[in-house]
């Protein structure tokens, strides 16, 4: 292994206030970071940058954190161009459009979803994202589910499991049949290749006593939960997500004053994504509200389909800053420290000495550029793990003298 030093950095986001500024990014202006290996091991200023064995010259831009995309569905097959179209021509999202996904899903082959799941990561990455969730819930049966999570698993660490996307249309005069499958069989076979449960906690999909008996049993065969919460209409989803200490209550569209104490007062982060109200014509998220309230925020692209069809974490963010309330600095922070939050990691998200190597070099001099730009393909670098993915080919760094 080799140390490098990336130098002549204009901003640097750490998201550490005690490593640069008093804000929640951490800034330091004229800045340099040292990688040795697949870890961050010191930020400062480039004057003082130690010795290293090679240099990278970022030529006065910014250096952020990878994002960390924590709510995205990547296992599955088929396009959905035609409802999107009769959508934007008038027509409501609703909970249903998924079975068009399931179907295409189950007739997939192992090769083509993983063909697909790669492809999209690979757009991802060359958006900035270093760390990505992805979920199952476009098989619906015990094999279709348990394979979709074997092959994300091959791909990521964050797999979620999510049997409890709708009610399978196999049960469709059977519901609590399905619950009993999906909390008995199906999650027998899921739970190896997981870290988190997940429900759609909704109208349409399952109510909060469905929702409660899906994620207390995921949680007995070591699962972690986490929720679609509050999407669609008010609901129970968000209180039960902070009652079962879930890592995120994801979408909080639809919140009441007690929905937000709940959330600014307990353990889970309040993830919104705002791909799935541009896509949807619906009601944005109140991020403006959560934030005041002193509730952590993540930003995600919800990536599937159906709702949400975009990899681009940079497009969120403008739309965050944008429509939701939020800050440039406000929505930087919760696509990556956020984002991080809601996988309860500390080793991504942030540029500090320990954590991951994961970089992402703007072709701009402020992280602000990506609200301020929106829809411009800004990133000009992504390191992941040490080594640089997007951009010249790492042979290309200089010699250290």
């Amino acid at each position: 292994m080799s140390s490098t030093v990336i130098t002549n950095i204009a901003t640097l986001v750490t998201n550490d206030p005690s490593l640069g500024d008093s804000s929640p990014l951490g800034l330091i202006q004229d800045a340099a970071v040292v990688i040795d290996g697949d870890r961050v091991v010191w930020t400062g200023e480039s004057s003082k940058a130690p010795a290293t064995d090679n240099r990278v010259d970022a030529g006065g831009r910014a250096v952020l954190p990878g994002f960390v995309d924590s709510h995205s569905h990547l296992v599955f097959a088929g396009d959905r161009t035609q409802e999107f179209n009769a959508r934007m021509s008038g027509r409501a999202y609703s909970a249903g459009g998924i079975r068009t996904t399931v179907a295409a899903t189950r007739a997939a082959s192992d090769g083509e979803l993983e063909a697909n799941l790669t492809r999209y990561l690979d757009e991802a990455l060359r958006q900035g994202t270093t760390t990505f969730e992805t979920k199952s819930g476009y098989g619906l049966t015990v094999a279709d589910e348990s394979r979709a999570l074997r092959i994300a698993a091959a791909h990521t660490d964050e797999v979620t499991y999510l049997g409890a996307h709708i009610v399978a249309p196999d049960f469709a005069d059977d519901p609590a049949g399905y619950v009993s499958l999906v909390t008995g069989e199906m999650l027998d076979a899921c739970a190896p290749h997981a870290r988190w449960i997940d429900v759609f906690c909704e109208k349409g999909a399952f109510d909060g006593d469905q929702a409660r008996a899906i994620l207390t049993a995921g949680r007995a065969k070591g699962l972690h939960p986490r929720i679609h919460a509050n999407q669609l209409s008010y609901g129970p989803g968000v209180q039960l997500a902070v009652e079962l200490d879930a890592a995120s209550a994801d979408h909080c569209t639809h919140l009441t004053d007690a929905d937000v104490d709940a959330l600014a007062n307990g353990g889970t982060v309040a993830t919104l994504l705002p791909g799935a109200e541009f896509s949807t014509r619906a009601q944005w998220p109140d991020a403006r509200r959560l934030l005041d309230a002193g509730a952590t925020v993540a930003l995600s692209t919800d990536c599937n389909p159906g709702s949400s069809f975009t990899s681009s974490v940079p497009f969120c963010i403008a739309l965050a800053v944008r429509d939701m309330g939020m800050t440039p600095d406000e929505a930087v922070w919760s696509a990556t420290a956020g984002g991080a939050a809601a996988l309860r990691r500390d080793d991504v998200g942030r540029l500090v000495p320990g954590a991951r190597a994961d970089l992402t070099l703007l072709d701009a001099p402020s992280h602000v550029h990506l609200a301020y730009r929106p829809g411009v393909p800004l990133v000009a670098g992504v390191w992941r793990r040490g080594v640089r993915v997007v951009g010249p080919a790492p042979e290309s760094a200089l010699k250290a003298p």
